[in-house]
């Protein structure tokens, strides 16, 4: 049976490729993290390609694997932050398969991910104001997704059973 793809996005620190492999393991979706994978297919991690390269060049690689590079159903894949943002992404997206925001109060994100130094867009001054001002900017994209999960107060797996309700429901 082929299933419609499963896409989560939202911000760094939402629960996006822990709550995504449970998920689509219950599913019997193939996981895919988008920043693995491009990692993988680049030979460098993110916040050495964002060094290198610069973020417009990280957009592309993130296009061409929304585009070309993965497969175009039964699949669940974590997006990166970033990924549904550049103009017209999120209807791509949208046409491809189901989109899930995983949502959470930059407070919260701050401490989930305060510990990891790998996160390009907020290392260095202040990355609480800096998370701040990304979900700030990025909110009306998440917003226009299929359905929201704010996760702050959810388990992994609560996360995870209110995606599969609403999969399966459509």
């Amino acid at each position: 049976m082929n299933l419609r793809n499963l896409y989560l996005i939202g911000m760094m620190g939402t629960g996006k490729s822990a709550v995504g492999k449970i998920t689509a393991d219950v599913l019997g979706l193939n996981f895919i993290d988008s920043d693995q994978f491009i990692e993988n297919q680049f030979g460098l991690k993110v916040s050495e390609i964002f060094a290198e390269k610069g973020e417009q060049f990280f957009r592309r690689l993130e296009m061409d694997f929304i585009t070309d590079g993965h497969p175009s159903e039964n699949s669940l894949i974590s997006c990166g932050g970033g990924l549904c943002t550049p103009n017209g992404m999120i209807d791509i997206l949208k046409q491809n398969g189901v989109v899930i925001t995983l949502t959470a109060t930059p407070k919260t994100i701050y401490e989930r991910i305060k510990e990891n130094n790998s996160r390009p867009l907020i290392n260095g001054a202040n990355p609480l104001e800096k998370i701040t001002e990304i979900s700030n900017r990025r909110k009306y994209i998440y917003n226009s997704s299929h359905y929201s999960i704010p996760t702050d107060e959810l388990s992994i797996s609560e996360v995870s059973e209110r995606i599969i309700k609403f999969y399966q429901s459509i």
